[in-house]
């Protein structure tokens, strides 16, 4: 969607627009210029890579499915449960992992502030929890 500043009015899409650097699937919703918003999708029995945001401030919230959310930042370090109408942040520097423990797909909306720059932005950290 390029039309960075206009309305936009969007369905979500049926297939991943883009597989995100820690291989959860991305479905492109929104963008303006202070933020955009995308539909994420983790799979049965996934697990994402652990990851961490250079500059950008995401909020989650939690459409469908059941899972745990790993967060780690400075000297706060949680793994909460997550489930429908559960919200979470992430905030610039933070590292974090998510899985998903339930069998059907665990969906969110993540709303990033500034709007995502590019795969640049997402750095590999150690893993919480193993990948298989």
């Amino acid at each position: 969607m390029q039309n960075i500043g206009h309305i936009q009015i969007k369905q979500v899409p049926e297939k991943m627009d883009v597989q995100a650097p820690d291989m959860t699937e991305i479905r492109l919703l929104a963008n303006m210029n202070r933020g955009s918003m995308v539909h994420c999708v983790l799979p049965p029995a996934q697990v994402s890579l652990a990851g961490i945001h250079q500059t950008v401030e995401e909020i989650w919230y939690v459409l469908q499915g059941q899972g745990e959310v790993w967060l780690k930042r400075q000297n706060e370090e949680r793994e909460e449960a997550i489930s429908p109408d559960i919200s979470f942040t992430i905030p610039a520097g933070t590292q974090f992992q998510v899985r998903n423990t339930g069998s059907v797909p665990l969906c969110f909306v993540i709303v990033t502030m500034p709007p995502w720059p590019g795969e640049q932005e997402w750095v590999r950290v150690v893993d919480h929890w193993s990948v298989q």
